[in-house]
């Protein structure tokens, strides 16, 4: 048995892909009819490994020629048989899906409202013709409380998508902010798994010359949404809600000893001890966090048991970050942690598809 086999045989093996759902069965909506058309068939072989992937996107041409039409080019090339081949490399077995950045807002209400629901019956269509491979996070766009409440609604309970995603910021609103209070009581009340990517902020794009956003400002925006969270008492109002945050945390583990003396110098009274009981409750998972130093740096703030598997495909392929696990050498036990057995634990449909 050579590495590569030792490495596979020490994953949990995954459900066998069951065939195709209908289409007539799963949406009577035109929209997600439409969707389905243009969807590849179900892959006749699993992969051998069983890698569960929580930072997967997809961006189908309708959503690409959205965003190029706000924000010019530059998004990447996507197809369902482009995930499915690169997740059969990497030996993962499910990918959870969530929308390319910045998602589905754009200022107009409506607008955004018909995106969203686009994406998402497009999404779910993945899913059901997938059942084994996809899951969906489902888009919402918070700066839109009754569209949001919609969604949700229909995202969960008619598509069953499997968590909420989220971008750090809306303009200049980050996830802390009060108008949100609807959004967050539902999602409370569901204590809903939220998944949350970084977007280009609105304070800070084209600041470096040569330098683009996604660089510096998206590792930045998820620390501004955390902190917002934690500190505007967000966090602590709504605890049931299970909080996914991007790329280990951004460079949220680098400033921990500043939230900290903040909190000591203005004592609020949400955070009695402190920000880091909050901090360490969350989910991390490692897309584009996964060099020896990021990992160290995480594992410092967090325990083992908050930390799952990415890629940010198709940004990213999972070849990289299997080599950043397999580099910092964690023990087998904790690399199923990591690579599937969380994943379970916060999407239990996982394990009976």
């Amino acid at each position: 048995m050579n590495e590569r086999q030792r490495e596979l045989s020490s994953l949990c093996v995954c459900c066998q892909p069951s065939g195709s759902v209908s289409r007539r069965n799963f949406l009577a909506s035109g929209a997600a009819l439409g969707a389905a058309s243009i969807l590849a068939p179900a892959k006749a072989a699993p992969p051998t490994a069983g890698r569960i992937d929580v930072h997967h996107h997809f961006a189908p041409a309708f959503h690409r020629d959205a965003l190029a039409a706000r924000r010019g080019g530059g998004w990447p090339k996507w197809s369902p048989e482009m995930s499915l081949e690169d997740m059969d490399k990497s030996g993962i077995a499910t990918a959870i899906l969530s929308s390319v950045q910045p998602a589905a807002w754009n200022g107009n209400v409506e607008e955004s409202r018909l995106l969203a629901r686009k994406l998402n019956d497009y999404g779910a269509t993945l899913v059901r013709d997938h059942p084994t491979r996809f899951g969906l996070f489902v888009t919402i766009s918070p700066p839109d409380p009754e569209g949001s409440l919609k969604e949700i609604e229909y995202g969960l309970d008619t598509l069953k998508g499997d968590g909420i995603g989220l971008m750090t910021s809306y303009g200049q609103k980050y996830l802390g902010d009060e108008s949100f209070a609807p959004v967050y009581e539902e999602l409370n009340r569901r204590k809903a798994l939220v998944y949350v990517h970084p977007t280009t902020p609105a304070c800070c794009a084209g600041l470096v010359p040569g330098i683009p956003p996604s660089s510096i400002e998206y590792a930045t925006d998820s620390t501004r949404t955390i902190a917002h969270l934690v500190f505007s008492g967000t966090s602590t109002k709504y605890p049931d809600i299970r909080w996914l945050f991007s790329h280990s945390g951004g460079t949220l583990p680098f400033l921990t000893g500043r939230f900290i003396r903040l909190a000591q110098e203005r004592k609020p009274p949400h955070l009695p001890d402190g920000p880091l009981p909050e901090f360490r409750r969350f989910y991390y998972e490692l897309a584009q966090g996964n060099t020896p130093g990021q990992i160290a740096a995480l594992l410092k703030m967090v325990s083992l048991s908050q930390v799952l598997y990415g890629t940010d495909f198709p940004f990213r392929d999972g070849a990289e970050v299997n080599a950043g696990i397999a580099a910092y050498g964690f023990k087998p036990g904790d690399r199923r942690s990591i690579e599937r057995e969380l994943a379970l634990k916060l999407i239990p449909r996982l394990k009976t598809v």
